[in-house]
């Protein structure tokens, strides 16, 4: 292990990433370009973390400097930014499965100087950098040590005491100027605070209140990656709250402003925007990845959980996102609705008529504005929409097969997502008043339908017994909806178990259209 030392620091550094830096330092050295290590490959070297992302600023335009490194070290090259003249340099493993990356290199331009550059960056504990050419360039061992036993000393560029405030844990803006720079680092100091254990100045939280509305500007593509590393937090809740104490959640989701203080009927404990930060952690303990402070380990027990399940959840839905953390995502959405479908009935119950049904677009449109992909966005929705399905199915008792197959034909991708956001959101309704009958029946309810459809592949999807050619041809119907009305009515049947051939589904259709035709001369004057 070879060791840098920084400011008498000693800190190791793994021989791979040695030797990669000095690749790297080698092609600029050629070109002889100036170039610095910045940012959080620093941060994390003090911190002792390992990491695959390197910044390093040029005095050179990065952007025609990359293409070259990327040859030369076998990567891609990506373009990140024409104006700031930002590339970046990837490098795959070059194993099975051959996309996994090993180190992504990040080139920005600085010909101002490796300490305007500094200014220019976003938290102190980022603006700190190393002269690459000192820890690669060949140095003398007097003890003729072997390489990757030698020590190199280098000097750490700090001009905003940034290794302070490493040892203070503390996340500060470079600069009152740092969020007006760029926005998204309202979110990034939530997040790298959240990441690293550290807390925020009070004077940099003073900042982020002041300019949280300015989030509403960044890109949408640029907010969802953050989201999304926030969302990987296993105390997902208080980032949340601290993010809604920042000013930051309804600056970003402004929809989720109407449901603050709307209260809801008296088996829920909290008012809807609490009751939907409260699901978002009752998401992660049903899943296994969190506690929650109002139950036990008995309350989780009841709640079925397989390696498939575990691989279900953990499953990639796009870059970044997994089915767990858009199930979170739609515990904060899923009630999104409720303000505007809010009525007082006859009885004087409180009423939140169809709020399913119209949140589930609320949250769609929530979620293409921040760039979520067609398939994320289908499935949040989804749940959003049937997150009251689960219980509908049956009440007091186990759900017949025909519900079952009714569930899963509606419900489609989202529905294993559904059953498990439907036990959360029971956590995330009762609280500390949860009813064990009640709990023990609904998660029974959510284990019998996932031990139906793992049994009995047929009553999700049964086999097509007959099909439209059949109806036109034997009983001489038109084309039209009542053909596909009726081949629906016939797999719900099969779903059933009331029809098992292709004759018995037949004669099932003749019965239908009987009773319609019975139906319709009794109507007839």
């Amino acid at each position: 292990m070879i060791t840098v030392v920084f400011n008498g620091l000693k800190l190791p550094v793994k021989p791979r990433t040695l030797s990669l830096l000095k690749q790297v330092g080698s092609f600029f050295a050629r070109q002889n370009i100036q170039a610095y290590i910045v940012g959080g490959f620093v941060r994390d070297l003090l911190l002792k973390r390992d990491t695959a992302d390197i910044d390093i600023a040029l005095r050179a335009d990065a952007l025609e400097i990359a293409p070259g490194l990327a040859a030369a070290l076998g990567g891609k090259y990506i373009p990140l930014d024409e104006v700031n003249r930002v590339g970046r340099v990837v490098i795959t493993s070059g194993e099975e499965p051959p996309d996994i990356v090993r180190w992504q290199l990040d080139l920005s331009t600085a010909q101002d100087g490796i300490i305007e550059d500094l200014k220019r960056r976003d938290f102190t504990i980022n603006a700190v950098a190393i002269d690459l050419g000192r820890i690669t360039q060949p140095q003398a061992s007097p003890d003729k040590q072997p390489l990757d036993e030698a020590e190199i000393a280098t000097e750490l560029i700090d001009p905003y005491n940034g290794l302070n405030d490493l040892r203070q844990r503390v996340v500060r803006a470079v600069s009152e100027k740092a969020f007006q720079s760029d926005a998204l680092r309202l979110l990034r100091a939530v997040r790298l605070a959240s990441e690293l254990g550290f807390n925020i100045s009070r004077e940099t939280e003073a900042l982020i209140k002041h300019h949280a509305h300015l989030i509403a500007g960044v890109a949408g593509e640029r907010i969802r990656e953050e989201l999304l590393k926030l969302l990987v937090a296993p105390k997902t809740e208080q980032l949340l709250l601290y993010l809604d104490y920042l000013g930051l959640m309804t600056a970003l989701i402004p929809e989720l402003a109407r449901t603050k203080g709307v209260e809801q009927p008296r088996e829920h404990t909290w008012d809807i925007f609490n009751h939907s930060v409260k699901a978002v952690a009752a998401a992660d303990f049903v899943l296994r990845q969190g506690d929650w402070q109002y139950a036990g380990g008995e309350v989780l027990k009841l709640v079925p959980w397989s390696a498939e399940l575990e691989e279900h959840f953990n499953l990639k839905v796009n870059s970044g996102s997994t089915r767990r953390l858009l199930l979170k995502l739609a515990a904060l959405l899923h009630d999104i609705a409720k303000p505007q479908t809010k009525i007082i009935d006859g009885q004087g119950r409180m009423r939140f008529f169809g709020h399913p049904k119209e949140g589930a677009p609320i949250a769609a449109s929530i979620l293409e504005k921040l760039r979520f992909s067609s398939k994320e966005v289908k499935l949040v929705a989804g749940i959003v929409r049937y997150h009251l399905r689960p219980v509908q199915m049956s009440p007091s008792e186990l759900p017949s097969r025909r519900a079952i197959y009714r569930y899963f034909r509606d419900t489609g991708e989202a529905a294993i997502d559904t059953l498990f956001f439907s036990l959360a959101d029971h956590l995330a309704t009762r609280g500390p008043n949860l009813d064990m009958a009640n709990w023990r029946q609904h998660a029974g309810i959510v284990d019998y339908v996932l031990s139906q459809r793992s049994k009995q592949e047929g009553v999700v999807s049964p086999p097509k017994l007959i099909n439209g050619h059949d109806l036109i041809n034997i009983f001489n119907l038109s084309p039209g909806p009542e053909l596909g009305q009726l081949l629906e009515t016939v797999r719900e049947a099969q779903a059933s178990g009331e029809v098992s051939s292709k004759q018995e589904a037949l004669s099932y259709v003749n019965h239908l259209l009987t009773l319609r035709e019975e139906d319709h001369g009794q109507s007839s004057p």
